[in-house]
């Protein structure tokens, strides 16, 4: 899917009220519009690539940064994670979004030797979208699910293979658990969607767990399925099936609740919001002073939840190209403000990120040049 000038109309037709209220909100805050959007100085492209996860707030905020900058086209397509830091790193892309923040080795001069950059000032990694990553599964008469670590790792992991196994029941003493196989569905991609659930599995079940955190799923078995559509159509279309996907896209799917501490916690927005504010900011190991990549404490208790997907969208700390800059600057800088998380808070049922981190954020995307 590409969400092109043409296409965010459609979005804009259907939220029109949004669209409105953010040309009024954002026009003195986002950078490149003055009182109005014709006197926007911004004009030529705008190209992303990346997390599918995060397609309907990209959607949005295209539309209305495209409302108050009506000299620039904005393309965003969601191939996912990985697709968006290939193409980043290759010159393919101005940004890239990605459900994982690009690791030291990939901001390296050499691996951004041919992307858009000035590849010796590095990259940013500059977190804009928060969400829960709901446990989806289609279990007939089954609407209520709690699961723990590892119980849930042992169903990826493809040692709990019975919907009616004993660990699974004792969890549930009250459900009418089929004794039906279990099909765990993961995504066919390289996805930050996979990325963060197994970082999960690793961090809390390390002893059924046994495989290491990566954006390809490591297991063998089960059912692939592309991108976070994908996902879902196969686990609603299948029996037996259990997957995963950002909570925003689970539809009328049931969703399992986690086991952390002594209860069990929904995927809500509030829950996720709260896990990032309890994080760290990662420092050093050639991450620039404007980068802003987080370690996600997956241990974290209290009123969280912890399968939680921080997306980024990453960009040149200096391009190559001015006019290049000056349209990134200004779309990150709206995306990470708060007109700009709230706008997509109404469409998509993200989390923002708090006013600390919005503010951090914003100023950082300042500095690209």
């Amino acid at each position: 899917m590409k969400i092109s000038r043409t296409g965010a109309i459609a979005a804009l037709a259907t939220a029109a009220v949004l669209a409105m209220s953010s040309c009024a909100a954002n026009e003195s805050a986002t950078p490149g519009s003055t009182s109005t959007a014709s006197e926007s100085s911004l004009s030529g492209t705008l190209t992303g690539i990346g997390a599918s996860s995060a397609a309907t707030a990209q959607e949005t905020w295209v539309a209305a940064f495209q409302t108050k900058n009506p000299g620039v086209t904005v393309n965003y397509s969601p191939d996912g994670s990985g697709a968006g830091r290939e193409a980043f790193a290759g010159g393919g892309a101005d940004f890239a979004g990605s459900d994982r923040a690009m690791k030291p080795e990939e901001l390296t001069a050499e691996a951004l030797a041919k992307s858009r950059c000035d590849a010796s000032q590095g990259a940013l990694n500059l977190p804009i979208y928060i969400s829960p990553i709901a446990i989806i599964y289609h279990v007939e008469g089954v609407t209520d699910l709690q699961l723990d670590a590892d119980t849930l790792a042992g169903i990826f992991a493809g040692k709990i293979t019975k919907w009616n196994d004993a660990k699974i029941a004792a969890l549930n003493p009250d459900a009418k658990l089929p004794a039906q196989a279990i099909t765990p569905v993961h995504r066919a991609d390289d996805s930050g969607t996979t990325q963060n659930l197994t970082e999960y599995l690793q961090a809390v079940a390390p002893s059924i767990w046994s495989y290491e955190p990566s954006g390809e799923w490591p297991v063998k078995g089960g059912e692939a399925a592309p991108q976070t559509s994908g996902m879902v159509d196969t686990v609603t279309n299948g029996t037996g099936t259990i997957g995963y996907a950002d909570a925003s896209k689970a539809g009328e799917l049931s969703v399992a609740k986690i086991k952390v501490g002594d209860t069990f916690a929904d995927p809500t927005a509030e829950s996720a919001a709260a896990i990032v504010d309890k994080s760290k900011r990662l420092t050093g190991e050639g991450r620039s002073a404007n980068d802003w990549s987080i370690e996600l404490d997956r241990k974290a208790t209290g009123d969280v939840y912890p399968i939680v997907l921080l997306s980024y969208a990453i960009a040149c700390q200096k391009y190559s190209d001015a006019g290049t800059a000056e349209r990134v600057k200004a779309y990150l800088s709206y995306v990470a403000s708060e007109a700009g998380q709230q706008d997509a808070v109404k469409t998509a049922k993200m989390a923002p990120l708090s006013a600390k981190l919005s503010t951090d954020v914003e100023a950082a995307a300042a500095t690209i040049s």
